[in-house]
C-alpha cells in the first residue's frame, strides 16, 4: 500500500515543472498526471482479483509491481505529456496489484473488528506515506530534476518488492481458489454487487474517498495560489497527512471496544458537520489559512475512523470470494473516487468554495448509501458469528 501511495503523492511538487517541461501551461490539466494514474489503478483491479483468487496472492502481486517499475522508468524519459499520461495509467495498472493483494491478504486472515484493526493499520501505512512522499519528491528533483522523481520512485519499488519476496506468505487457501472461466469470475462479480451491505458500503467509501483525492487534485493550488506557501507546501501537506495517520492509528486501538459501525458512523455525521460549516465560511469571503487548515484538519480526523471501517464491512460477508471482491470494489471506489476528485480538481477556480462544497456534497452522498445499508439505522452492533445486527 505504501508503493500505491507513493505514485500519486511523490510527483505533487513536480507539476509545475512537467507542465513548463512538455509544454502544458494550464494548472488543472497539470493534474491529468494524478488522475491517469487513478485510472490505470482503476482498471488494472478488474484484472488482478480473479488472477488473485485463481493463482494466489504473490504472484499477481510481483507482476503487478513489475508493471510498476517498468511505467516508473519509462515515464522519466516521456517526450510528450500524452506519453506521460500513458504511462502514468501504465504505472496505475501496475499499483492496483498492491491494492486488491493487501485487501484480499488481510481477509484471507481476520474477520469482524480484527480486521477492522489491520485494515486501518493499512490506511494509516496510506496516510502515513503523504507525510513525507511530497518531501521526498522534492529531494528527488534536487537529484535531478523531475525526471529523478520517477528513477528513484522505480528503485524503492524494486526494494519494497525485495522485502514483500521473502517475508509475504501465501494466504489463500486452496480450498478457496476459484476458476479463471468467465462464468466463475462473473458469478463472483455478481456475489460482491448483490450484497446489500458490501455494495452500499463499497460506494459510501467511494464517495468519501473521492473527497481526499479531490483535495490531492488542488492542494498545491491551494497552498499556492490561494495562500502563497510555496516554500513550505509539502510540510503543510504533510502536518495534513500526520493527522489522518494518527486518526487511522486511534481508529486501530478504539475500533475493538466500540465497533466498526459505531465509530465510523459517528465519525461520518462530524465529517459532514465541519464541512457544512466550511462550506458557508467559503460562501462568505475569503478565508483565512488558520480556519482553513482548522477546518480541513478537524475534517481529515473524522476521515481516519471511516476509511478503514468502511473497506472492512464492506469485505465481512465476502471472504469466500476475498480477491474478486477487493478487485470489484477496488475498481469501484478507486475509479469513482478519482472521477469525483478529478471533478473537485477541474472546478478550482481559486477560492476554496469548491473543494468545500465537494466534502459536503460527497459527505451527504455517503451518509445515504450507509442508510441504504443499514436500513435507515445507524450505530448498530453487529454480531461477529452471524453477521447480523443484535
Amino acid at each position: 500500500m505504501s508503493i500505491n501511495a507513493l505514485g500519486i503523492d511523490v510527483v505533487l511538487p513536480a507539476l509545475m515543472q512537467m507542465g513548463a517541461a512538455l509544454n502544458v501551461e494550464d494548472e488543472n490539466t497539470r493534474q491529468l498526471v494524478i488522475s491517469a494514474y487513478v485510472l490505470g489503478l482503476a482498471i488494472g483491479q478488474i484484472l488482478y482479483g480473479p488472477l488473485a483468487d485463481r493463482f494466489g496472492r504473490r504472484k499477481p502481486l510481483f507482476f503487478g509491481l513489475g508493471i510498476f517499475v517498468t511505467g516508473a522508468v519509462l515515464a522519466a524519459f516521456s517526450p510528450t505529456f500524452t506519453v506521460m499520461l500513458l504511462l502514468r495509467a501504465l504505472q496505475g495498472f501496475g499499483a492496483a496489484s498492491t491494492r486488491v493483494i493487501a485487501v484480499s491478504t488481510v481477509r484471507d486472515l481476520y474477520g469482524g473488528r480484527r480486521m477492522a484493526e489491520v485494515m486501518s493499520i493499512i490506511m494509516m501505512i496510506f496516510m502515513i506515506v503523504p507525510i513525507f512522499a511530497p518531501s521526498l519528491g522534492k529531494l528527488f528533483m534536487l537529484l535531478g530534476g523531475w525526471p529523478m522523481i520517477y528513477l528513484l520512485t522505480a528503485a524503492v519499488t524494486l526494494a519494497v518488492t525485495a522485502w514483500a519476496w521473502f517475508r509475504l506468505p501465501e494466504t489463500l487457501k486452496p480450498e478457496n481458489k476459484r476458476s479463471l472461466a468467465f462464468d466463475s469470475i462473473l458469478q463472483g462479480f455478481r456475489i460482491v454487487v448483490s450484497n446489500r451491505v458490501a455494495a452500499c458500503y463499497m460506494l459510501a467509501s467511494t464517495t468519501i474517498m473521492g473527497a481526499l483525492f479531490g483535495f490531492i487534485n488542488s492542494a498545491q493550488q491551494i497552498y499556492v495560489d490561494i495562500y502563497d506557501m510555496e516554500d513550505v507546501f509539502t510540510l503543510m501537506f504533510a502536518l495534513g497527512g500526520t493527522l489522518m495517520a494518527i486518526s487511522s492509528y486511534s481508529n486501530s486501538r478504539l475500533v475493538g471496544g466500540i465497533g466498526m459501525r459505531r465509530l465510523s458512523h459517528g465519525a461520518l455525521l462530524g465529517f459532514i458537520t465541519i464541512t457544512g460549516i466550511w462550506l458557508i465560511i467559503t460562501l462568505l469571503g475569503p478565508v483565512p489559512f488558520w480556519l482553513f487548515f482548522l477546518l480541513f484538519s478537524l475534517a481529515m480526523f473524522q476521515f481516519g475512523w471511516v476509511g478503514g471501517n468502511f473497506n472492512a464491512i464492506a469485505m465481512e460477508p465476502l471472504g469466500h470470494v476475498a480477491g474478486t471482491a477487493a478487485s470489484v470494489q477496488g475498481f469501484v471506489s478507486t475509479l469513482g473516487s478519482g472521477m469525483f476528485g478529478a471533478l473537485i480538481g477541474q472546478a478550482f477556480d481559486g477560492t476554496l468554495t469548491p473543494i468545500a462544497a465537494g466534502y459536503f456534497i460527497l459527505g451527504v452522498l455517503s451518509l445515504i448509501l450507509v442508510l441504504i445499508a443499514e436500513r435507515g439505522k445507524l450505530f448498530q452492533q453487529v454480531s461477529p458469528s452471524a453477521g447480523k445486527p443484535v
